[in-house]
């Protein structure tokens, strides 16, 4: 027997404040609003959350805390394998989905709601993470989706809203915003576009610091420990600090164009400074400390394992031995690396590990060579050549003897 309890995946904005009330006031459920808080929200910011959400019909409201479970299951193996989807997004919004689609479906469990509801729209790549994710953990739960079903405009859910008596800051959902702990992702009319940039005041942090500050990260195993000497028990403390710091310096920000899981291209701006600047630094200290197959493999196998993320497939057993692969190659990824932050830009100046391969005891690039002979390297290139030699002399012999028979 199937009850009318409806567990809704809750943000707050236009179209999961639309789902409240069509499905509390207009069909009648008993609408539980969970919020999956993933880093994105202060304790007065789901504090007027659950406000919202009470005026907008609810039964319930429930925040799950899960930034520590975000960061240990899915941000860690980002930073491992420097992934950034078509060299620039960090998948912000993708990787954070898998983390709320998985808590929710923990408390659709929990709570015994026949009903599982999100408000995805039906031209993204949310509906396909969301619905995939409760199939596989909630077969019996049924999904709503009233965004998507009624294929509405945003204009059309502010007037049904308006229509219910429902106040809200409309002038703000121009632009739809998701803020979490691994950057924010920003979407308006421009990124509707293929040619039109989001406007200054579109971007949630604003150019504070025009000027040049020296910074250094230090890595534990992989994982970032200090910030400017200032060392934390967690990763997750850590993160928060650095972005305190570089904020204000208007540092990652970009516009990700992209292949969806539907197949159509998708443009959406984002903000990711503390995670762009903490890849780039790992990515340097390890090219420090890892061998040209380390990095060779990590980079081929990581860049799957982002892809596959970004389409939903967290899920499936394999990505958890690719994680398995990159957390084996983290065992020697320790050290500080050195970074200089600008007004929109960051550089990486240098690095320090026990672990650096790069040690003048066994020479200086384009210098001195200190474990080896010229004669060394005489017999090394005859060898190393040998085949491509091989190869050439074969070839040059068979074109003389064609040559001959003509």
């Amino acid at each position: 027997m199937k009850n009318n309890d409806v567990i809704l995946a809750f943000s707050g904005g236009l179209d999961t404040s639309f789902c409240a009330v069509m499905l509390s006031k207009v069909k009648g459920m008993n609408v539980h609003a969970v919020t999956v808080n993933t880093g994105g929200f202060s304790e007065a910011e789901l504090e007027q959350l659950e406000q919202h959400a009470f005026r907008l019909g609810v039964k319930t409201f429930t925040v799950l805390q899960q930034e520590d479970t975000y960061y240990g299951e899915v941000i860690k193996y980002l930073v491992f394998g420097n992934i950034l989807k078509n060299d620039s997004y960090p998948l912000s919004v993708s990787a954070e989905r898998i983390s709320q689609a998985t808590a929710i479906a923990g408390h659709v469990k929990k709570t015994g709601a026949s009903w599982v509801a999100h408000g995805s729209t039906g031209a993204g790549n949310d509906q396909v993470r969301f619905d995939m994710v409760f199939n596989i953990l909630v077969p019996e739960a049924g999904i709503i989706t009233p965004i998507r079903d009624m294929k509405l405009s945003r204009d059309q859910e502010i007037a049904f809203l308006k229509e219910h008596g429902i106040k809200m800051n409309y002038e703000k959902t121009k632009y739809s915003i998701n803020k979490g702990l691994w950057g924010t992702s920003v979407g308006g009319k421009e990124t509707l576009t293929s040619h039109l940039p989001l406007p200054e005041q579109a971007w949630p942090d604003q150019l504070t610091k025009d000027f040049s500050e020296k910074l250094s990260l230090g890595f534990e195993k992989g994982e970032l420990q200090s910030v400017n000497g200032k060392t934390f028990i967690s990763a997750v403390q850590a993160i928060h600090f650095l972005s305190g710091i570089i904020k204000g310096f208007g540092i990652g920000r970009d516009i990700h164009i992209g292949d969806t899981i539907i197949g159509i291209k998708g443009r959406v701006g984002f903000e990711a400074a503390a995670p762009l600047a903490i890849i780039k630094a790992h990515h340097a200290l390890e090219k420090h400390v890892l061998t040209k197959w380390q990095l060779y493999w990590k980079d081929q196998l990581a860049a799957w394992y982002g892809n596959w993320l970004h389409e939903g497939q967290y899920l499936d057993p394999v990505m958890r031995d690719l994680e398995a692969f990159m957390a084996n190659t983290q065992e020697n990824v320790t050290g500080k690396v050195y970074l200089t932050l600008y007004p929109y830009r960051f550089t990486i100046d240098g690095i320090e590990s026990d672990h650096d391969l790069m040690k003048p005891a066994f020479g200086s690039y384009g210098e001195i060579n200190n474990t080896w002979s010229g004669e060394d390297v005489k017999g090394f290139t005859k060898i190393f050549g040998n085949q491509t030699s091989i190869y050439s002399k074969v070839k040059q012999e068979a074109g003389q003897k064609l040559k001959a028979e003509v």
